[in-house]
């Protein structure tokens, strides 16, 4: 699948720190054409048309937690749910859909047809899926008294085949439910996707389709109305998410969190880390939690009234100020929280304590550009020891004698290919598959460049080496001899002495950081990205004692487990009790 942005750019806003915003701005000037309508009108039905469910997104929720994400959002039965307006976006089977109709019904009392009709709405892209939906409703109208005539009435006005990004409907709904698809961008055509993202501000980055859905729905909702979705809840930490959490910040709150991660809450095994949110138009500051609940309709229909506030639950936590801009949202369910929060008001950042975080080399064809010395026939020069995370599984380096190649001077500027003639005959042989990738076809001139500027200094600079994707914190010191792979993030420091940072990384303070603002990955995997890393909190080195900093190193030196643990502690004043939250499970 083509990239739709280029890896260099997507790993220049991943390491810097630029506004949302102005991130837009410059995607939108640097790849206009992926924020430009398009000249005919993309039509997502016929693209939808015959599609496979996988493609389409489409999970289905079981009827235990549809009902109970039913319950959170307050449409239930008692509720006068007649005079209250509710949206499915994407309707699906009727997942939610049934049992939604099902207390309307019971609500109905001598409701005439008329105010009825106008109580549902449920847009679906697949019209097979809608006529799925449309059969297991009705029987569920004509049990409660409707003829023929009334029933297709009904489900006429409720159910509409259409595309819910661009179809234009009403506001002022009072309830939206439901599960959004699944889809990544850049597995839509490239037109439907323009369009979209010129709708829907949410379609940042990397963003998956969910999020876009979340914004519209949000914009349909009336005063004091509620969203209540489960769908994966990356975009709550993740960069892509930006945008959604700064709309949220400003017109709505987040009343309700149930996190549903391992929970069997789809008919389907699905690998994503699902959530429940509720999200009101209105202001507010508490937010109440839970997590990983189990799924019987009993447990979550005594849930939802402890999550509602009707009654006290042993499993449900209330938080304060959980929405802030467009930071990331963090869910204390260890918690570990409190002590992420006093960290953040009274240290640094790992930055501001003068420590650089960065990563390693991406090529866009790493199979021509990396290589055995021998493979390389270019000059010395030319070319750099590589080390990967295979390089270092074992918590040290044992190098396997990769190089890549360097198109670039001391400077930062591209080469003269004259001046170089064992290079420009090596890269000339593979031209054909150098100019194919996204950063040559910018940089027509420059066809030769990796996606990133290698900056050849790096390579004999002291550096702390973490793979991105790990279940604990590896970090390994790396005293000056290579240059890091795209897979390697680094941390450089001319001011805190590395083995003592090391220590600090690999402690239980940097991955509570971590796996406060990480999303989840499959087998509770955490990123230990540059956006994250910088995160963690951290004292400049010269306030440190110098019989602290002498114990952080012996403990490094010594590879000592209960030193570094007890140099820690002390780093951090952390009490006992400070020690043990940060030792839970997350």
């Amino acid at each position: 699948m083509e990239e739709l942005f280029t890896p260099s750019l997507k790993a220049r806003f991943t390491r810097d720190h630029i506004p949302i915003n102005l991130m837009l701005i410059l995607m939108a000037a640097v790849q206009p054409e992926l924020f430009l309508v398009p000249n005919h009108m993309p039509d997502a039905l016929l693209h939808f048309a015959g599609s496979s469910p996988e493609s389409r997104g489409a999970i289905h929720t079981r009827r235990e937690v549809a009902e109970f994400t039913l319950d959170l959002a307050g449409w239930q039965t008692g509720g006068d749910l007649t005079s209250m307006r509710l949206l499915e976006p994407s309707a699906g089977h009727g997942d939610f859909l049934e049992p939604a109709v099902k207390r309307l019904l019971a609500d109905k009392k001598s409701c005439g047809i008329d105010k009825l009709e106008n109580c549902i709405r449920a847009v679906e892209v697949d019209e097979k899926s809608l006529f799925i939906c449309r059969e297991r409703l009705e029987p569920i109208i004509r049990a409660n008294g409707f003829d023929d005539k009334k029933t297709q009435h009904l489900l006429n006005a409720w159910l509409i085949h259409a595309d819910f990004l661009t179809f234009q409907l009403p506001s002022h709904f009072t309830h939206i439910v439901g599960n959004p698809p699944y889809i990544r961008l850049e597995a839509l055509p490239k037109d439907l996707l323009r369009l979209y993202r010129s709708l829907w501000r949410s379609l940042f980055d990397r963003a998956d389709l969910y999020v876009a859905f979340i914004e519209k729905s949000l914009t349909l909702l009336a005063p004091e109305g509620k969203l209540g979705f489960i769908c994966a809840d990356r975009w709550m930490k993740n960069r892509y998410g930006g945008p959604l959490r700064e709309i949220i910040a400003s017109q709505f709150h987040l009343d309700t969190y149930v996190d549903f991660t391992n929970c069997p809450a789809f008919h389907d095994e699905v690998s994503a880390y699902p959530a429940v949110t509720i999200i009101r138009r209105g202001i507010g500051t508490k937010t109440r939690t839970a997590f990983r609940p189990e799924i019987s309709s009993t447990s979550l229909n005594e849930l939802a009234r402890g999550l509602s506030g009707i009654v006290k639950h042993p499993n449900v936590k209330t938080f304060n100020s959980i929405i802030k801009g467009n930071r990331p949202w963090i869910f204390d369910n260890d918690g570990s929280l409190e002590i992420i929060r006093r960290l953040e008001n009274t240290l640094p950042t790992l930055e501001e304590a003068q420590c650089r975080v960065g990563i390693g080399v991406a090529t866009g064809a790493d199979a021509i550009f990396i290589g055995r010395e021998e493979d390389l026939d270019v000059e010395p020069e030319r070319k750099l020891p590589l080390v990967t995370t295979k390089d270092i599984q074992s918590g040290s380096i044992s190098w396997k004698g990769l190089w890549v190649l360097n198109p670039f001077n001391d400077n930062g500027s591209l080469i003269n290919l004259n001046d170089y003639p064992r290079f420009k005959k090596y890269v000339e042989h593979h031209r054909t598959v150098i100019e194919k990738r996204n950063v040559a076809e910018r940089n027509p001139k420059g066809w030769f460049r990796t996606i990133d500027r290698i900056h050849s200094q790096l390579t004999a600079t002291p550096k702390l080496l973490i793979p991105d994707i790990k279940g604990t914190a590896h970090v390994v010191f790396e005293s000056g001899q290579y240059y890091p792979h795209h897979n390697l993030y680094f941390v450089t420091s001319r001011h805190w002495s590395l083995d003592a940072l090391r220590i600090v990384l690999r402690s239980r303070v940097a991955f509570a950081f971590i796996a406060a603002y990480c999303p989840r990955m499959r087998g509770d995997f955490l990123r230990f990205q540059a956006q994250y890393l910088r995160r963690i909190r951290l004292p400049l080195w010269t306030k440190v004692d110098v019989n602290l900093r002498r114990k952080l190193t012996e403990a490094a030196a010594n590879e000592d487990s209960a030193l570094a643990d007890e140099a820690v502690q002390e780093l951090y004043k952390f009490n006992k009790s400070d020690w043990v939250t940060l030792a839970k499970p997350s």
